[in-house]
């Protein structure tokens, strides 16, 4: 769903090419038709003895002004000579690592100098707060270098994403990883993901190779370039990765930041707590529609589909949690920028998307769950709100009942509030009406029954 401004603050928010592995990003037009990509096997592919899985992950969108309730937005800007370091923690671990940087939205090639991953260092009672750049320290003993086709430099062409070389680097469920890039020219705007909900710091300069974080004097809340960090295992099953996918409740809108507190945070929690090692890779955009692109939120579901889950490495399951917003904006009674007209959209339209997207997964043997769509009144929107949950329910009722899905979890019988059709249950949802607080996002993982995945 979007964030209102009301909705994302909180306490806690202010708010070398040769040889390497290039992903190409041509977009579906028609999910069903996509093929993966040439030089890396696809998600679920049988028989490619991928042993990797994606233990951290976001989706990229599009440089974009604004939003600095987040924190600052360096999108549009970029970078030029300076390092940025994100840290970021993995729902699983394993004796490799490797990651992914996307230039998907990029107008330029995207000349990355340099890049390092490590062990972040714990704060320095002594010298508290951000602003030093304690939480940006690392380990010096755990600091990697990370290569390109073997190069430490590369160069990742506009409209593509490329995966680093494996770095040993033994991690276990629950870690956090620093990654530092180094940029020494003008990278133009920036490929990067709005609601990170952890801190990235940037330095002035070259501090690549830094342990302290002194020099880390900027902060943000978003991530840039960086869409996945993936980790391998030996140990593990081949196909090891549940990726969640979907819009705002997936992406976390009213959670708390820095508390891995979205639901595919606390999922990775009960997995590892029941020592089934499975990573979990969050794949949800705030805002996103399942059928139509928005100038703000990302291009539909069924275009980013092929890029966020089928071409990711061991896939065996996709949680689907889409559809609000595609009623919000349906059924918008006064213009919305960020929500083009798409006319008045029907259940079946919506239930023809999801299909579009179970028959995708299931080509490539990816197990497609289905998730409700949350209650939606009282969501500050000029919409037409008793169109829009007539329409909501029945298509709830095809998620739950249609048989399509291979399971289903219902976050709207979690979420809503048993008196009041459409209304959502009180103290579950932050003070925009709409989106989970973490102890909504607690009750709705605390549903999932871990044999679904």
């Amino acid at each position: 769903m979007p964030t209102s401004k009301t909705s994302r603050r909180r306490p806690g928010i202010v708010t070398a090419l040769a040889g390497a592995v290039l992903v190409g990003t041509s977009l579906l037009g028609a999910v069903g038709c996509a093929s993966p990509s040439a030089t890396e096997p696809a998600a679920g592919a049988a028989g490619t003895g991928s042993k990797w899985a994606v233990a951290w992950a976001t989706s990229a969108q599009r440089p974009v002004a604004g939003n600095d309730d987040l924190g600052p937005n360096w999108s549009q800007q970029g970078f030029a000579d300076q390092t940025l370091r994100q840290v970021v923690r993995v729902s699983t671990g394993g004796s490799q690592i490797r990651i992914r940087l996307s230039n998907v939205y990029g107008s330029s090639p995207l000349r990355v100098a340099g890049a390092t991953v490590g062990l972040p260092g714990t704060a320095n009672p002594s010298r508290p707060g951000l602003a030093n750049g304690a939480n940006a320290q690392v380990w010096p003993d755990t600091m990697r270098t990370l290569t390109f086709a073997g190069a430490p430099a590369t160069v990742i062409p506009a409209g593509q994403e490329l995966v680093s070389d494996p770095v040993p680097l033994p991690t276990t469920p629950l870690e956090k990883l620093a990654v530092t890039l180094r940029f020494t020219d003008p990278t133009g705007p920036a490929t990067f993901h709005r609601m990170g909900l952890a801190t990235s710091y940037r330095a002035a300069g070259d501090h690549l190779q830094d342990s302290g974080g002194d020099a880390y004097t900027e902060s943000t809340e978003s991530t840039y370039y960086l869409t996945a960090v993936e980790t391998s295992d030996p140990a593990l099953p081949q196909r090891n990765t549940v990726v969640a996918f979907g819009d705002s409740a997936t992406d976390g809108v009213g959670s708390t930041s820095g508390a891995n507190s979205r639901y595919p945070d606390i999922l990775a929690e009960r997995l590892a707590e029941a020592h089934r090692p499975t990573a979990v890779a969050n794949a949800g955009i705030a805002g996103n529609r399942l059928l139509s692109d928005s100038p703000c939120y990302g291009e539909a579901a069924l275009t980013r589909f092929q890029r966020d889950v089928l071409s990711r490495p061991g896939v065996r399951t996709v949680v689907i949690e889409l559809g609000g917003n595609d009623l919000l904006g349906g059924y918008l009674t006064s213009p919305e920028p960020c929500f083009p007209p798409d006319g008045r959209i029907s259940a079946q339209r919506m239930i023809e998307g999801y299909r579009e997207l179970i028959r995708a997964a299931h080509a490539r043997g990816i197990k497609a769950v289905g998730a409700t769509i949350i209650p939606l009144r009282g969501f500050p929107m000029p919409y037409d709100q008793d169109a829009a949950d007539e329409v909501r329910t029945e298509v709830n009722q095809w998620i739950r009942t249609g048989g399509e899905f291979d399971s289903v979890i219902d976050f709207d019988r979690v979420m809503a509030d048993p008196a009041h059709q459409g209304l959502p249950r009180p103290g579950y949802v932050y003070d925009d009406s709409l989106h989970p607080t973490d102890t909504g996002y607690h009750a709705i993982t605390n549903s999932i029954d871990l044999d679904q995945l």
